[in-house]
């Protein structure tokens, strides 16, 4: 009788330990699969943001050359003092320039006006 019941006792926990790892199986089953299937979203995914990241990235280069290329044309730079010299040398010389030119022409109306006032003749009296 202690043997039969000793007998049953191990069939029932054996029974009861063969259900519970046919339930952890399955539930381990389910988790592979539903895993997977994750797993083949998540590539799905990472290769779409990869893709949108290479966009992305191609557009950031464009800007950046762009702004590169504006930087060029707007900020000012400081320049030397041999290109500061350089360019006030030309201006002086310009300026030395324009003044002998108008002097120049000073000078030509100055003669041209001793004989016409205002465009007119001044009439100088014969003497005999």
């Amino acid at each position: 009788a202690e043997m039969t019941s000793t007998e049953e006792s191990a069939q029932a926990a054996y029974e009861a330990q063969s259900k519970e790892n046919e339930i952890e199986k399955t539930t381990k089953e389910q988790d592979v699969k539903y895993k997977t299937k994750e797993s083949t979203e998540l590539d799905k995914t990472v290769a779409e943001t990869s893709s949108d990241r290479a966009g992305v990235q191609e557009e950031l280069d464009a800007v950046l050359a762009y702004l590169k290329n504006i930087e060029k044309q707007c900020i000012a730079k400081a320049e030397t003092f041999e290109e500061r010299k350089a360019r006030f040398e030309a201006e002086l010389a310009g300026l030395k320039e324009a003044l002998r030119v108008l002097e120049e022409e000073t000078a030509l109306l100055q003669r041209n006006s001793a004989r016409h006032l205002r465009g007119l003749t001044v009439h100088v009296p014969m003497t005999a």
